[in-house]
């Protein structure tokens, strides 16, 4: 097949993108399809060849690609490189993606995995690989997400909502610790946890210089889970152990900060009913396809909390998608094999 690949892209998490985009780059390629990798935002200037012959060409998309660092990317920066433009779609994205047999979605974060890009192709009849535009844009408001899981029986964590200037009560069923959380971020950035009062003033702070609406969420100690759910049906559960610190953004992408074990050391019984909610959680908001649901299992009651769900897991390196499917004997190809048929079946 013809294969685009995007990635990229101006939200906090492009560095991760651009990463799980040259992975999924390179297993399409193996797998022998013809496939480009495409930054969304940069795409391709000053093109003087027929679009088309750019699926056979030989060229390595993806040689620029560098891994993830430990910060988040400077978009200011990404954004100079098209002064005065304001849309997100650089020079030729939306005419090589027309061309092409599906749309590989290594998008993660804002304008990527919102359903924007998503009801855009749906207008234009361009397949891609994932839900569709309003799952995602359920799943990428923390907020929405949440209230969803409640009113479906979904146990999760006590939550408020803030807006950046308003008032707000801290209701006594969080109490502290607590977690402050952008409503709509993503790979820990903008997740902060707070002690006190005065640790949460500046969490806050932190979190509103990214959104004007951020989730002040109980913190669970405990254990800390991930569930892929693959056509209704969740796969081995990944366990996450930062070897210090919380899931942030460094222990997520660097390599040796975190302990994951997959499967799960977890009685039979708790791994069921972890497997069991992960499903729910992406029945409740309408996943088509697949998405990877997060949980925290509270070491004193030893209930479990879903978190949220992601709809474009990550396919980095160190990413949790393909540790779970190697779990099932499924190497990092026949998972992007995989994702591409399950996808195709929406159409």
């Amino acid at each position: 097949m013809k294969i685009v690949v995007l990635a990229g892209g101006i939200s906090t998490e492009r560095d991760v993108s651009l990463s799980s985009g040259a992975g999924i780059y390179q297993a399409l390629k193996e797998n022998g399809h013809h496939v480009i990798l495409l930054d969304v935002f940069l795409g391709l200037p000053d093109i003087q060849e027929p679009l088309a012959s750019l699926f056979d060409k030989d060229f390595d998309w993806a040689a620029s690609v560098r891994g993830v660092s430990k910060k988040a990317p400077d978009l200011e920066q990404i954004k100079a490189q098209r002064p005065g433009c304001r849309s997100l779609l650089g020079p030729n994205v939306l005419e090589l993606c027309s061309l092409c047999d599906i749309v590989f979605l290594g998008l993660h974060g804002a304008n990527g995995e919102d359903g924007r890009i998503q009801a855009l192709f749906d207008l234009m009849g361009i397949r891609y690989t994932g839900t569709g535009h309003t799952s995602s844009a359920l799943c990428m408001d923390k907020n929405i997400t949440k209230r969803i899981f409640q009113s479906s029986g979904i146990p999760t964590p006590p939550s408020v909502t803030v807006r950046k200037g308003e008032s707000y009560m801290f209701p006594e069923d969080i109490g502290f610790p607590c977690m402050v959380k952008t409503c709509c971020g993503g790979s820990s950035v903008g997740v902060y946890q707070a002690d006190d009062v005065f640790s949460l003033e500046r969490a806050l702070k932190k979190a509103f210089s990214y959104e004007d609406e951020v989730l002040i969420e109980r913190c669970i100690p405990g254990r800390e889970f991930s569930v892929a759910v693959v056509e209704g049906k969740a796969l081995p559960i990944i366990e996450i152990a930062p070897i210090s610190g919380f899931y942030d953004y460094k222990n997520k992408y660097q390599a040796g900060s975190t302990v994951e074990t997959c499967p799960a050391d977890l009685p039979k019984n708790v791994t069921a009913r972890i497997q069991k909610h992960a499903e729910e959680a992406c029945a409740s908001v309408g996943i088509q396809g697949y998405a990877r649901v997060d949980f925290m299992l509270d070491e004193g009651s030893g209930e479990d909390y879903a978190l949220e769900v992601n709809t474009l897991p990550g396919m980095t390196p160190t990413s949790l998608m393909p540790q779970e499917a190697a779990a099932l004997g499924m190497s990092y190809a026949e998972l992007c094999e995989w994702i591409l048929k399950v996808s195709m079946a929406k159409y």
